[in-house]
């Protein structure tokens, strides 16, 4: 799942939403150097990471876009279900997307000298273009797509993919909404798991 995806999974903890945001930027020991509460935003990045990627529907999302863009397929799947769960937000959320998204972003710029370097490079681009509330719009995610294929020095071509999801739309919908459903129960019963995790 992409940003917005875990950002919403975390619950009402701020600290939590911190971790689980900023855990792709983690690397090697350097978790170590966060609080136990941000720690779990971290571990619980990775346990839905997990689950996405082993998910049955999530691999038929894939299939769509194996041919075309090969390991790059999880990355653009990602992607492309932030845009459903933000077009479907109400169905999620009784706080309305731009709302949500300022007071996030509010929470990151509260908290910007803990976060790691590269997120601090590109949160002010971030929150400059509104990338979660505009995730929303096919165009909001032609711009992630085009921006992610410049990062892989266009040899990922992923900027296509907004074909694909021209092209597949209603599949790619329907592969959300259940497969989110799963998502949503797993994420219920792991977030209280947390604890036990941190002591392993």
């Amino acid at each position: 799942m992409n940003f917005l995806a875990h950002i919403y999974l975390s619950g009402e903890n701020d600290q939590i939403k911190i971790g689980n945001f900023i855990a792709d930027a983690i690397k090697g020991n350097n978790y170590k150097e966060y609080d136990a509460t941000i720690l779990k935003g971290i571990y619980f990045h990775r346990k839905i990471d997990s689950f996405t990627d082993s998910h049955a529907i999530v691999k038929i999302s894939k299939r769509r876009l194996h041919e075309r863009y090969k390991h790059y397929d999880g990355v653009i799947i990602d992607v492309l279900y932030d845009h459903f769960l933000a077009k479907n937000w109400a169905t999620y959320s009784q706080i309305p997307l731009e709302n949500y998204s300022k007071t996030f972003y509010n929470l990151l710029n509260s908290n910007f000298d803990i976060l790691p370097e590269k997120v601090q490079k590109f949160l002010p681009f971030m929150i400059q273009d509104d990338w979660l509330y505009n995730y929303r719009t096919i165009e909001g995610i032609e711009k992630v797509l085009i921006g992610l294929n410049k990062r892989t020095k266009n040899k990922s071509q992923m900027h296509l993919a907004i074909e694909d999801l021209k092209l597949h739309y209603t599949e790619f919908d329907s592969d959300f909404s259940s497969f989110f459903n799963d998502l949503q129960q797993f994420c219920l019963k792991e977030i209280n798991n947390l604890d036990e995790v941190l002591k392993q």
